[in-house]
């Protein structure tokens, strides 16, 4: 519940402060004094936009502060959820600046408006002409029937088993996705892979192969060069290892003179075994060239191959050609797997879809059962309150599945006698829909945790016993909630268990809105002009203290 409102430099408001009963609160005051202007201060509140416009004085920024009292509303989860620090009780508080810059705050946290919307909506439920349209919401009304049901354990093993049902279907939905884009072009990857696998990528060396096809396209040229080495370096006359031979006999026979012609002989004796080493190694090579045309044809295909592959694949090497063989093989793979997952998902998705069709129908049973009382309580409600030959009628239909089950409600009223019920929208005015819905939260207070209710003129078109009904379940209402009604009827200011008068002071040079709590006195001359008027008579004054002994 508010335990206490503070609204400064707003609209006509300079400074207000109010601390509402727990119970029932009734607020009067001449038209136009702002009354309503402190529905649109609460309105910020809960998430309202607003400008610099709203600002009395456009150099000071507005601040509209709420405390509540929320021990009783089970919000930790919610905050949690908001990521702001729960405690019992609650301060919101929303700032505009003169540059029409607004900030808001939850327990001194900053926040969006779409999550002041969100909190904003568990503490106060203001209930005015405009926000009566939301009754004509098929959703809202939904809301309203699950209410009076009290059916909370069907609705919670619903939305688990909707939540589940649901994360099964996305998941499913993705991996058919996944498994339809991987099917397109599955045979076009197998093809690329085959190609790669077919080039044999392992075994290839391609710098290995160029230099193999340049031994094989200039074999005879090789092989005549080699072998005119060895015929120079040992088969001549005059070969160089004969030669060789010659000088190291002469040097050898004159190591023993001097150092340095020992290590020249030395050194001679090491060339002479290097060189024969040499023309073996050449002869060994002579011996394996050969021109081979097919081999020579088969290894250009093979770098052609490979040259077309790179260009293919758009790389450069053979070690990446091999990766993306690598990668085409795991994802050809991850495609099969992607099949048995679908199957698998498509299971898990049938259990959950059946769980779910099994826990709504309960839930719809549960519906159906409690709607003909539904609209049995409203009727007798509406006609308790001056809608005499009000008629309600509750459609369920069959809907998709969602979060709220598998219906769709709505909710048909007639005002008149002989007239069919049709869709509130098409036939209530704005009292009767103001009626109904005070009809519907009326019924449904003890069975929800309401937030604080603010009634705005909710007696509007009626008068007289049908005004003291209403009045009279306002205070069945505000003794498990708290109540705050707007009013210009005397039988409700009678009824309050506060009494809250708005008046317009115009002793400075503008004139603003102010608000007093009124003591008993203050209450019995406010009742009585609002009965005989500005200056009541004596009969006014007793008709006004017999409400106030009546209340």
């Amino acid at each position: 519940m508010i335990k206490s409102l503070s609204i400064k430099n707003y609209a006509l408001i300079r400074e207000l402060e109010m601390s509402p009963d727990s119970h029932l609160n009734i607020i009067t005051g001449e038209t136009g004094a702002g009354k309503s202007i402190m529905l649109g201060a609460v309105g910020l509140l809960l998430g309202s936009r607003s400008d610099s416009k709203v600002l009395l004085n456009d150099n000071e920024k507005c601040v509209v502060e709420g405390t509540f009292d929320i021990s009783g509303y089970k919000l930790q989860t919610t905050f949690e959820n908001e990521d702001i620090e729960f405690d019992n009780e609650c301060v919101i508080r929303r700032e505009i600046s003169p540059a029409g810059k607004s900030r808001a705050f939850i327990n001194d946290t900053p926040t969006t408006l779409p999550m002041l919307k969100r909190i904003g909506e568990n503490l106060m439920d203001v209930h005015s002409q405009h926000e009566s349209l939301q009754l004509g919401n098929n959703a809202y009304q939904l809301e309203v029937l699950d209410a009076f049901a009290s059916h909370h354990s069907l609705l919670n093993s619903f939305e688990k088993a909707f939540h589940d049902y649901d994360r099964a279907r996305k998941r499913l939905e993705q991996l058919e996705k996944k498994a339809a884009e991987s099917t397109e072009d599955a045979e076009y990857k197998q093809f690329l892979l085959n190609e790669l696998l077919e080039a044999g990528l392992d075994e290839i060396n391609k710098e290995e192969l160029k230099s193999e096809l340049k031994v094989t396209e200039n074999a005879e040229d090789i092989r005549q060069k080699l072998a005119q080495s060895i015929d120079m370096l040992d088969e001549s006359e005059i070969a160089i290892l004969q030669r060789l031979s010659e000088v190291k006999l002469l040097l050898s026979s004159l190591a023993n003179y001097s150092t340095d012609l020992s290590q020249v002989s030395e050194r001679i004796e090491s060339a002479s075994i290097e060189l024969r080493d040499l023309t073996n190694e050449i002869q060994q090579i002579q011996e394996n060239v050969d021109y081979d045309p097919e081999r020579a044809q088969e290894i250009k295909e093979q770098i052609d191959l490979i040259h077309r592959l790179e260009k293919k694949h758009h790389v450069l090497t053979v070690e990446e050609l091999i990766e993306i063989r690598n990668k085409l093989d795991e994802k050809l793979r991850t495609s099969m797997n992607l099949e048995d997952e679908v199957r698998k998902a498509k299971n898990e998705f049938s259990i959950l879809e059946r769980e779910m069709n099994s826990a709504g129908e309960k839930l719809s049973e549960s519906r159906r059962l409690s709607a003909l009382n539904f609209a049995d309580e409203i009727e007798k409600i509406v006609r308790r309150i001056g809608i005499e030959n009000g008629t309600i009628e509750i459609l369920l239909r069959p809907s998709t599945p969602n979060k709220t089950g598998l219906d769709t409600v709505e909710i048909l009223f007639s005002a008149n006698k002989g007239v069919k019920a049709q869709e509130l929208k098409e036939v209530a005015s704005g009292g009767e829909f103001s009626r109904l819905i005070f009809a519907i939260k009326y019924l449904i207070a003890n069975k929800t945790a309401l937030p604080t209710i603010i009634f705005d003129e909710v007696e509007t078109g009626v008068s007289g016993e049908v005004a003291i009904q209403m009045i009279n379940m306002m205070k069945e209402m505000a003794k498990n909630h708290q109540i705050i009604s707007i009013s210009h009827l005397p039988q409700f200011a009678a009824g309050g268990d506060a009494h809250f008068f708005v008046y317009k002071d115009h002793s400075s040079e503008r004139s603003v809105s102010k608000m007093k709590k009124l003591n008993t006195e203050e209450r019995i001359t406010e009742i009585a002009k609002m009965i005989g008027g500005e200056h009541p008579g004596n009969s006014a004054v007793e008709s006004a203290r017999e409400l106030l002994r009546l209340s």
